[in-house]
């Protein structure tokens, strides 16, 4: 059945970032940013294909060195600081279809940011949504650091307000296992029908799967601080590549 799939991976990686000047393309324990996402791709069992999206020359000429397709060069005004996720991929897949007459079963998407990613939590959660056609979405989720329902805001007369409502008297004073259980979206792998972005114009639709993962197996690099602690442990071999399932190579 996952033969008969056409799954398309896109990576989205536009020239901006604030936090990180060019965090993309800048060298991350001795390959761009964006390269870890290329090999983990090109090495899923169940990706048939990987396209990077962006705006930036520089970009697109290195990713085409780590193996991706740049089929096309994202418009400037799909790659702005507030831009969201669902117009860049609408744009991908209409410009797909348009010049190819190509349409994939299954979009995932694979942000540069999460560089160390096992290849089989991609492959799990494509197969998750191949096995339940009635669902829109898979999400790779984890339980958080610190549960909602003891965070605040503050009003405007300066008191704490509860931020997140529950029928339980009081739960910012109950023990943590008391409390529902929560799940953290991490952004590591999301999966879902074309379709869905096509016909419900959303990147989730309203029925979604989790993938649960554990807390410490997703990196997010958000920061400096970020990167060099995700860099740490690769150089210290607390992570290995292989073990993730792939390895990083210049192909050009």
């Amino acid at each position: 059945m996952v033969a008969k799939m056409e799954v398309l991976a896109i990576i989205p990686a536009r020239g901006g970032s604030k936090s990180i000047p060019r965090k993309n393309i800048r060298l991350f324990a001795n390959h761009p940013l964006i390269a870890y996402s290329i090999a983990a791709g090109l090495a899923a069992a169940t990706i048939t294909r990987v396209i990077v999206s962006t705006d930036d020359e520089d970009i697109a000429e290195i990713s085409l060195n780590y193996g991706a397709e740049i089929p096309f060069l994202r418009p400037a005004e799909l790659a702005q600081d507030e831009t969201p996720d669902l117009p860049v991929f609408q744009h991908a897949l209409e410009w797909l279809e348009t010049h190819e007459l190509y349409t994939p079963d299954i979009v995932v998407q694979l942000r540069p940011t999460s560089p160390l990613r096992h290849t089989q939590h991609i492959d799990k959660a494509v197969l998750q949504l191949i096995e339940h056609p009635e669902a829109d979405a898979v999400r790779t989720v984890c339980i958080p650091f610190q549960n909602p329902f003891k965070m605040w805001h503050i009003d405007s007369k300066g008191f704490m307000q509860p931020f997140v409502d529950i029928d339980v008297p009081e739960p910012y004073n109950l023990p943590r296992q008391s409390l529902p259980e929560i799940y953290w979206q991490t952004g590591y792998v999301d999966v879902v029908w074309s379709k869905t972005i096509k016909t419900k114009n959303s990147m989730t639709g309203d029925r979604i799967l989790p993938l649960i993962i554990g807390s410490d197996e997703w990196i997010d690099i958000d920061s400096p601080d970020d990167w060099r602690r995700a860099e740490r442990l690769l150089e210290n071999n607390e992570i290995v590549l292989d073990d993730l399932g792939f390895n990083v190579r210049n192909v050009r």
